[in-house]
């Protein structure tokens, strides 16, 4: 069992049973319905959510047309994912799916769950059909972090620490997902170069929560004719 994974299956029904339940200010679960519509848009055929916790954005895929299915490493998170949506228990680094399957793939609120992002960008890229969407809505790595003090969201405090790439077993303020699961810090950069590497073309940037952006989403399409992702860097 991997560290995320142990994790996410110790706060599965906190989780479900609490922390969705909360209203859904910037960066919560259920906040991320506009964004996901706006940078996915209506289509058809399989959409896989990368991460997909407990199937929470599965409705929202339905409702543009897609057929949602998720991959999550977390049996405690699946358990109560599987009523929502067709499910997957894998590592999303190594997806069980064949080249060019999907249609679209969306990564709502999990890259900084993750230890190898541009491992499972790959595979995204790799079971994506040419031309086909992906989707990335994740915290702002320039305003979120251990380096950011959001106690109080009206005057979010930066440190330094924003440069170095590093993981946090808790963030500054709040009760929420991040003081209990901890996070993966990338620079911006970092980030970008991944979906570039992995032969995703970025085609929007958009961001969300203020006065200072807690999330950072974008929108990106695999090459049409594309075999699959380049080999990654020495």
């Amino acid at each position: 069992m991997t560290a995320t994974a142990a994790a996410y299956d110790g706060i599965a029904d906190w989780y479900e049973h609490d922390f969705l339940r909360r209203e859904p200010v910037p960066g919560h679960p259920r906040s991320h319905g506009p964004l996901l519509r706006a940078l996915l848009g209506e289509g058809e055929g399989v959409c896989l959510e990368i991460g997909c916790g407990t199937g929470v954005h599965a409705a929202t895929l339905r409702g543009l047309g897609r057929t949602p299915l998720g991959v999550d490493v977390s049996a405690g998170m699946l358990r109560h994912a599987r009523g929502r949506l067709p499910v997957l228990h894998a590592d999303a680094a190594r997806l069980p799916l064949a080249d060019g399957s999907v249609d679209a793939a969306v990564a709502v609120m999990v890259h900084t769950d993750m230890p190898d992002y541009a491992a499972v960008l790959r595979e995204a890229a790799r079971v994506l059909r040419p031309g086909g969407s992906f989707v990335h809505i994740g915290l702002h790595p320039c305003f979120f972090g251990a380096f950011a003090d959001r106690t109080d969201p009206e005057a979010v405090v930066l440190r330094p620490g924003y440069l170095a790439r590093h993981r946090t077993e808790r963030t500054t303020g709040g009760d929420g997902v991040r003081a209990r699961a901890g996070a993966f810090h990338r620079p911006l950069p970092e980030l970008i170069n991944t979906l570039v590497d992995a032969g995703l073309a970025v085609s929007r940037l958009a961001e969300d929560g203020g006065p200072t952006p807690a999330v950072l989403a974008l929108a990106a399409e695999k090459a049409p004719g594309a075999a699959g992702p380049p080999a990654p860097r020495p």
